[in-house]
Protein backbone atom coordinates (compact mmCIF):
# COMPACT_ATOMS: atom_id res chain seq x y z
CA UNK A 1 0.00 0.00 0.00
CA UNK A 2 0.80 3.60 -0.63
CA UNK A 3 -0.23 7.27 0.43
CA UNK A 4 -0.39 9.72 -1.80
CA UNK A 5 0.80 13.18 -0.33
CA UNK A 6 0.61 16.67 -2.35
CA UNK A 7 3.58 18.64 -2.54
CA UNK A 8 3.10 22.29 -0.69
CA UNK A 9 5.45 25.33 -1.56
CA UNK A 10 7.01 27.78 0.74
CA UNK A 11 4.27 29.84 0.16
CA UNK A 12 2.06 27.34 0.98
CA UNK A 13 0.55 26.91 -2.67
CA UNK A 14 -0.38 23.28 -3.49
CA UNK A 15 0.39 22.80 -7.66
CA UNK A 16 -1.54 19.59 -7.89
CA UNK A 17 -4.85 20.98 -6.14
CA UNK A 18 -4.43 23.78 -8.33
CA UNK A 19 -3.97 21.64 -11.41
CA UNK A 20 -7.06 19.45 -10.20
CA UNK A 21 -9.38 22.22 -9.86
CA UNK A 22 -8.20 23.15 -13.74
CA UNK A 23 -9.85 20.14 -14.93
CA UNK A 24 -13.51 19.25 -15.59
CA UNK A 25 -15.61 17.02 -13.25
CA UNK A 26 -14.86 14.05 -15.07
CA UNK A 27 -11.29 14.63 -15.99
CA UNK A 28 -11.08 14.84 -11.71
CA UNK A 29 -13.00 11.94 -10.99
CA UNK A 30 -10.47 10.09 -12.74
CA UNK A 31 -7.37 11.04 -11.77
CA UNK A 32 -8.80 10.67 -7.97
CA UNK A 33 -9.75 7.10 -9.41
CA UNK A 34 -6.26 6.82 -10.62
CA UNK A 35 -4.98 8.16 -7.50
CA UNK A 36 -7.01 5.65 -5.28
CA UNK A 37 -5.86 2.62 -7.64
CA UNK A 38 -2.19 3.34 -6.96
CA UNK A 39 -2.52 3.79 -3.18
CA UNK A 40 -4.07 0.14 -2.91
CA UNK A 41 -3.14 -1.55 -5.35
CA UNK A 42 0.12 -3.75 -4.47
CA UNK A 43 1.65 -4.38 -7.68
CA UNK A 44 0.35 -0.96 -10.08
CA UNK A 45 0.03 -1.10 -13.96
CA UNK A 46 2.28 0.77 -15.92
CA UNK A 47 -0.43 1.94 -17.64
CA UNK A 48 -0.89 3.96 -14.28
CA UNK A 49 2.22 4.20 -12.75
CA UNK A 50 5.61 4.26 -14.10
CA UNK A 51 9.39 5.68 -13.22
CA UNK A 52 10.38 7.69 -15.79
CA UNK A 53 14.25 7.10 -17.19
CA UNK A 54 16.67 9.73 -17.35
CA UNK A 55 15.52 11.80 -14.36
CA UNK A 56 16.34 12.40 -10.44
CA UNK A 57 13.69 9.37 -9.16
CA UNK A 58 10.77 10.72 -10.90
CA UNK A 59 7.45 8.68 -11.52
CA UNK A 60 4.46 9.72 -13.13
CA UNK A 61 0.64 9.02 -12.79
CA UNK A 62 -0.64 8.84 -16.21
CA UNK A 63 -4.51 9.28 -16.46
CA UNK A 64 -6.41 9.22 -20.16
CA UNK A 65 -9.69 10.57 -20.02
CA UNK A 66 -11.44 10.68 -23.69
CA UNK A 67 -8.95 12.12 -25.83
CA UNK A 68 -6.79 13.87 -22.71
CA UNK A 69 -3.82 12.63 -21.20
CA UNK A 70 -2.48 14.20 -17.93
CA UNK A 71 0.40 13.50 -16.15
CA UNK A 72 1.16 14.23 -12.19
CA UNK A 73 4.78 13.80 -11.35
CA UNK A 74 6.11 13.08 -8.05
CA UNK A 75 8.83 11.11 -6.13
CA UNK A 76 8.72 8.80 -3.38
CA UNK A 77 9.32 9.81 0.28
CA UNK A 78 10.80 6.66 2.14
CA UNK A 79 9.65 3.46 0.50
CA UNK A 80 5.77 3.68 0.47
CA UNK A 81 4.63 7.63 0.45
CA UNK A 82 4.37 9.40 -2.87
CA UNK A 83 4.93 13.28 -3.21
CA UNK A 84 3.36 14.31 -6.37
CA UNK A 85 4.60 18.28 -6.99
CA UNK A 86 3.62 18.66 -10.46
CA UNK A 87 0.39 17.76 -12.72
CA UNK A 88 -0.36 18.88 -16.82
CA UNK A 89 -2.05 17.78 -20.06
CA UNK A 90 0.17 15.78 -21.96
CA UNK A 91 -0.05 17.54 -25.59
CA UNK A 92 3.19 15.49 -27.22
CA UNK A 93 4.61 12.08 -27.56
CA UNK A 94 7.47 12.02 -25.10
CA UNK A 95 6.72 14.05 -21.42
CA UNK A 96 8.58 17.51 -21.88
CA UNK A 97 11.92 18.16 -20.11
CA UNK A 98 10.36 21.49 -18.93
CA UNK A 99 7.90 19.82 -17.40
CA UNK A 100 10.54 16.91 -15.78
CA UNK A 101 12.49 20.01 -14.86
CA UNK A 102 9.76 21.48 -12.57
CA UNK A 103 9.45 18.46 -11.09
CA UNK A 104 12.77 17.72 -10.40
CA UNK A 105 13.52 20.91 -8.68
CA UNK A 106 10.45 20.51 -6.09
CA UNK A 107 11.95 17.35 -5.57
CA UNK A 108 14.89 18.71 -4.38
CA UNK A 109 13.25 21.72 -2.41
CA UNK A 110 11.57 19.42 -0.46
CA UNK A 111 13.69 17.95 2.04
CA UNK A 112 13.50 21.05 3.64
CA UNK A 113 9.41 21.42 3.96
CA UNK A 114 9.18 17.93 4.96
CA UNK A 115 6.13 17.32 7.71
CA UNK A 116 7.82 16.33 11.37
Amino acid sequence: MRTIRFYRSDSGACPIIDFLDSLSGKQARKVTWTLRLIEEMPVVPTKYFKKLVNTDDIWEVRVQCGNDIFRLLGFFDGESVVILNHGFQKKTQKTPKKEIQIAESRKKEYPNRRPQ
